[in-house]
């Protein structure tokens, strides 16, 4: 049983509850999801299969788009409406002002991560930090936010989509625009719409079904290994490469690509199968259309996950 899950993960419960809730449904020995949301947030969650589990750095680079509810008047210690309120006005701003300062945030910044939150300094999640009453004031860290659309502005709530990188708080962009337009804000609803190639339409809602339903209900929706990467290219192995491979072999330009070679820059991660079976995920060292000569028996990717027979 390897495979991924995209779960819409309910709104009170923690990315860590849906991941034992799945893993008692399934007796799953390993489970893991990728890219936390919040207790408050809901939404895609792509939630990993014991040998998917390996997956999860590959996915870690993509994009993720929210639908998110800005509660401007109110700023918070959490940065969302569940947190202590520390500061409170009347957000006196029109819409012109409202959409300018949402398109402000497009483009590569630095943001510092929220103190609620779980980046981890010396091993332990700020949020833990936070409350005791200690403030760690964490290093800023790049990301981008690539579009912003303003959806319904009913003052003092405001919805608007945003498409950002891995690691972009949302919740920061929030404090951000409280910021801006001078009346402070905090983040009153989340739902991610899209992480990476998987969008909230392919997301399973479980929660509400009984526990004799569970299991047979995620197993329909289970994703096996050999598709959850789709966007990165595949290359076909033979079942002896295969079996080298999962016993460490580096393989040569001459035994991965006896006859066809997809057009790939060095560095681009490609996928190597056994018809439908995922062998291993790994990553181009020569540019496709300067490798070596295979009499020249030179590495031609370097092995980055390899996945047991399913």
């Amino acid at each position: 049983m390897n495979g991924i899950i995209i779960i819409d993960k309910p709104a009170g419960k923690t990315s860590h509850d849906v991941v034992q809730d799945v893993k008692r449904a399934l007796g799953a020995k390993k489970v893991g999801h990728m890219g936390t949301l919040d207790p408050l947030a809901t939404g895609v969650l792509p939630v990993c299969i014991n040998e998917a589990t390996k997956l999860a750095q590959f996915f870690n680079m993509d994009r993720k788009e929210y639908r998110a509810t800005l509660l401007l008047g109110v700023t918070t210690d959490t940065y969302d409406v569940e947190g202590k309120i520390i500061a409170e006005a009347n957000p006196r701003v029109g819409k012109a002002d409202i959409v300018q300062a949402l398109l402000s945030l497009v483009g590569v910044k630095q943001q510092v991560p929220p103190p609620y939150s779980a980046v981890k300094y010396k091993g332990q999640p700020l949020y833990k930090y936070a409350r005791k009453g200690i403030n760690i004031v964490s290093l800023p860290r790049a990301i981008e936010i690539f579009h912003v659309s303003v959806g319904e502005i009913n003052l003092p709530y405001v919805t608007f989509d945003v498409v950002c990188s891995k690691g972009t708080y949302v919740r920061s962009l929030c404090l951000e625009l409280g910021e801006i337009l001078g009346c402070g804000a905090c983040l009153a609803g989340l739902r991610r719409i899209k992480s990476g190639h998987y969008s909230e339409g392919e997301a399973f809602l479980f929660a509400g079904l009984a526990e004799t339903e569970r299991k047979e209900a995620l197993l329909q929706h289970l994703i096996p290994l050999a598709d959850a990467l789709p966007d990165v290219p595949v290359v076909q192995v033979d079942e002896q490469l295969a079996e080298k491979i999962r016993h460490g072999y580096q393989p040569v330009f001459g035994s991965l690509f006896p006859d066809h070679i997809p057009f790939l820059a060095a560095g681009d991660v490609l996928r190597l199968k056994q018809e439908r079976q995922l062998v291993a995920v790994a990553r181009m060292l020569y540019q496709s259309d300067k490798l070596p000569t295979p009499a020249e028996q030179v590495q031609a990717v370097e092995i980055l996950r390899v996945f047991n027979s399913e």
